[in-house]
């Protein structure tokens, strides 16, 4: 055994002596002997803990377990001859009420002789006083109710059909009446408005006012109907019944739970074993800390993780791949019909199923090593009531964002990793259907520019990183141009500037893409203006070069309308003042520009550019809309790549129109971890990531 402290403690932190005399005698000779260092002490200790039968606390302690056990034997006998004698048309709820009150008053009497011996005594005596005291309310409150819910069922029953109808001729009458009424003050109302005595606005709300009035009058008229009136009392007395007796035993488990957290429990064992025990079993730990509803909710993590996970591992229920075995053989050496890619799907989500039963496992064993700790120091563990109130107080935004990491687990992280492991392979167009590991092949190709696609891969990322840094930079610069024109107080007619600058970001891209390629094309007008302005055929579509300054410059204007409006906002948001004492100072436009406007923008827009470039690193959308990629150079690109290629657009002409899976998955992965890499540095450089001042 370790050594046990002195004291215990409660939920809120006060310490209390033990009413463990045999604990409390250990542990003041282990003090005794720290404080001395007498070996003799442990001597003693030692035969202390030999002849614990023989201790008069113990003896006493265990006198006391036996006639408990005998109590609770003879109060389970006396429970049901008081069931007997309740009388039969008792409802469940007020039958459950009366036998608690019963059953307490029989342990007040018992516990009140031991609560000097135990804490556990002296907190099923508490307990019992508390019950004694606040259950005669809720019973006398429940049973006024339903005495008053019976009558209303039979004032119901017994309504008189004439006193019905006559109620009903009066209530028509009376609606009449109202209307009549109504209509007149609604005139009145409308000669007020003819004579301009009112505005429109008052008349509106004032003949709303009446209708509603109207209504309620005719409503609260209607209530006189007998039956009405006796549905409305049986419905207001059931909810008394459902909801205010709830209310007050929440109120009495409330206060049972405070008394919990004041009263300390005391166990003898001082080493927190049974997380370990039941590490593999969530649920049991639960249950042996006696939290038997948690208990049942952890074991259907138990049922989860060894009737679906494991199962689903080992291959039982696969659509057609084997658990993880699968995803290691990818189909190789199975059935014709057997593809590697699903093995490799059906084996990815075999893990993540065994990862999430391990976190889950993890989070019963915390739970119920947490709850074994506490116990040891004196804390009581939950009981159901409190484990719901933490639930709903603390432990909502977990249970309402399950759903969420659950679908993003499936939606998300399974493809993402399936990506990644389809780099490894040798997925191709020869090996669609079975495929095998091949480890670092497709990076080595990738990384000497050899292969199918290693050979282009240099020159598109070099054309991709001069695309993305030129074409967004330049948007950037005109849209900020554009903000700062239109933002001057000189510029009249802002509203149809803002419009003009907008159209790009409010047309949709596919239009204006398709417009432009149709324009660029050997037939285009854009076409034929430069031919007759150089005098010679000049098609921008078959030329490299052109073409991309062409992309670059659509893409500027394209994007510039978010950037003006992105700017637009922050602007209008920097206060005058701030150029008001720049002037005063004898600032310049351009030391207002760079030492006011530019910070301020930049401040509130870094993180969104940041996001602009790594967007146009990805901007397949207009790449594959102008030209395909074209014009093609098969000497220099290979015969997939064209010389206006993004690696995005690339990677969809290698997996989805020539099926090599495996490299565009290893292309798509370098990229995937540089764009993450920019965005980080970008982000952690930015102030506003930051959360810094400006």
């Amino acid at each position: 055994m370790k050594r046990v402290n002195e004291f215990l403690y409660d939920d809120i932190g006060n310490a209390y002596e033990r009413k463990n005399l045999y604990l409390k005698e250990i542990a003041t000779l282990y003090n005794e002997y720290d404080e001395t260092k007498d070996k003799s002490l442990l001597k003693k200790i030692s035969k202390l803990k030999q002849n614990k039968k023989q201790h008069p606390y113990v003896i006493e302690l265990d006198k006391y377990i036996e006639k408990e056990k005998i109590f609770n034997k003879e109060l389970k006998g006396k429970e049901r001859k008081y069931i007997d004698n309740l009388p039969k048309n008792l409802s469940h709820k007020m039958k459950r009420l009366k036998i608690n009150l019963f059953l307490s008053e029989q342990r007040k009497d018992f516990y009140k002789d031991y609560v000097d011996i135990s804490y556990e005594a002296n907190y099923k005596y508490e307990k019992s006083l508390i019950e004694i005291d606040q259950l005669p309310s809720i019973i006398e409150h429940l049973e006024i109710n339903e005495d008053e819910l019976k009558k209303a069922k039979l004032s119901k029953k017994n309504i008189n059909p004439s006193e019905q109808s006559k109620s009903k001729a009066e209530l028509k009458a009376y609606i009449t009446e109202q209307k009549k009424i109504l209509d007149n003050n609604i005139e009145k109302l409308k000669t007020k408005r003819k004579h301009r005595q009112i505005s429109k606005k008052a008349l509106n709300e004032g003949i709303k006012e009446l209708k509603i009035q109207s209504k309620e009058n005719i409503n609260v008229k209607s209530y006189e109907i007998p039956l009405k009136n006796a549905k409305e009392l049986i419905k207001n007395k059931k909810f008394e019944i459902n909801n205010n007796s709830k209310r007050k035993r929440m109120v009495l488990n409330a206060n049972i739970s405070d008394l919990r957290r004041k009263m300390p429990t005391e166990v003898e064992n001082n080493v927190p074993y049974k997380g370990f025990l039941t590490f593999l079993l969530p649920g049991v730990g639960q249950l042996l800390n006696k939290q038997y509803i948690k208990g049942m909710l952890f074991f259907i993590i138990s049922l989860f993780i060894y009737a679906v996970a494991i199962p689903y591992a080992l291959g039982f229920g696969n659509y057609q791949g084997n658990g993880i075995a699968g995803l290691v053989s990818l189909a190789q050496g199975g059935r014709k019909i057997d593809k590697s890619l699903i093995f490799m799907i059906e084996g990815i989500i075999a893990i993540f199923m065994i990862v999430i039963g391990i976190i889950l496992m993890y989070v019963s064993f915390k739970d119920v090593h947490h709850v074994e700790k506490d116990k040891i120091k004196g804390i009581r563990p939950k009981n159901w009531f409190e484990t719901k109130t933490s639930i709903s107080e603390d432990g909502f935004p977990y249970i309402a964002s399950l759903p969420a990491l659950l679908v993003t687990i499936f939606i998300v992280l399974v493809p993402i990793t399936t990506a990644i492991l389809l780099s490894f392979t040798g997925m191709d167009p020869k090996h669609q259907s079975k495929f095998t590991w091949i480890g670092l092949s497709n990076y080595k190709l990738i990384a000497l520019g050899e292969g199918i696609a290693g050979s282009a891969f240099w020159l598109i990322l070099g054309w991709t990183l001069v695309w993305t840094a030129v074409a967004t930079t330049l948007a950037i610069l005109i849209g900020f141009f554009l903000a700062i024109l239109v933002n001057n107080e000189r510029i009249k007619g802002k509203v149809i500037f803002r419009s003009i600058y907008l159209l790009p970001w409010a047309v949709p891209a596919f239009i204006t893409i398709m417009f432009f390629s149709i324009m660029f094309s050997p037939n285009g007008a854009i076409t034929e203006i430069i031919s007759s302005i150089f005098g010679r055929q000049i098609v921008v579509k078959n030329d490299p070069n052109l073409s991309r300054i062409a992309l670059i410059l659509m893409q500027a204007w394209l994007g510039s309308s978010y950037i003006f409006l992105l700017s637009t906002g922050v602007l209008q948001a920097i206060p005058g003042d701030l150029y008001e004492a720049a002037r005063i100072d004898g600032a310049t436009a351009w030391q207002k520009l760079k030492r006011i406007t530019l910070p301020i923008v930049l401040f509130q827009t870094a993180p969104l550019l940041v996001g602009q470039y790594t967007f146009n690193f990805n901007n397949f959308s207009i790449i594959y809309l102008f030209n395909s990629g074209g014009p093609f150079n098969p000497s220099k690109y290979g015969n997939l790549a064209g010389t206006t290629d993004l690696l995005i657009s690339y990677i969809f002409k290698l997996t989805t129109e020539n099926q090599y899976q495996s490299i565009g998955a290893a292309i798509t992965v370098v990229i995937s971890l540089g764009l993450m890499l920019f965005a980080f540095i970008g982000f952690k450089n930015s102030k506003a990531f930051k959360e810094e001042k400006l």
